[in-house]
């Protein structure tokens, strides 16, 4: 049997990556641009800021992980694709980071995580916390082209036959297969 490279560890970190990332992009963009109640607005605000501040440490142990890995790439030996696509995952991580700083920076209260804890908010200067509002913003519509590009891509690989849905399943018997 043939290790595909996707440990256990890997596959729960990228699928929570996915959840939270996907829920807090599609349900921010959504109050955003419809007219939602004040109350659903300030519901999906409450939980994104909670969710996406308890998935902060989860994402900076999955960032570890992916340089990790990345410093074993020689990237000499890598073809165009491999290339391709260690640079789309990098840039995917940065912007992941700049999303994750920006949301804490452009808070304008304290950070209430479920209710349970209170983080002050790190800035107090109002021109400064709206910098990075805008710079949240743009990085999160800059994120959400990079997702649609990524499934994108899986979509073309699974097409041709590269099945890294099934490298990326819970299944360690499926991810351990050799490939077809």
């Amino acid at each position: 049997m043939t290790t595909l490279g996707y440990s256990t560890q890997r596959v729960w970190l990228h699928w929570l990556s996915a959840a939270v990332i996907v829920w807090t992009l599609i349900s921010g963009f959504y109050v955003a641009a419809i007219d939602s109640s004040p109350k659903v607005s300030r519901w999906v605000a409450f939980l994104n800021v909670s969710l996406t501040t308890v998935y902060i440490p989860f994402f900076v142990w999955r960032f570890i992980i992916f340089v990790a890995h990345a410093r074993h790439t020689s990237v000499r030996t890598l073809g165009f694709m491999g290339k391709l696509a260690l640079f789309a995952h990098t840039l995917i991580y940065l912007v992941i980071s700049l999303v994750l700083v920006t949301g804490v920076l452009m808070m304008d209260r304290p950070i209430d995580v479920f209710g349970l804890v209170e983080i002050a908010q790190p800035l107090s200067d109002p021109g400064l916390i709206a910098w990075f509002l805008t710079l949240h913003v743009w990085a999160c519509v800059f994120l959400a082209l990079l997702i649609v590009l990524h499934v994108g891509a899986v979509i073309i690989h699974e097409l041709c036959g590269h099945r890294v849905l099934r490298r990326m399943s819970f299944c360690s018997r499926v991810r351990s297969e050799p490939p077809e």
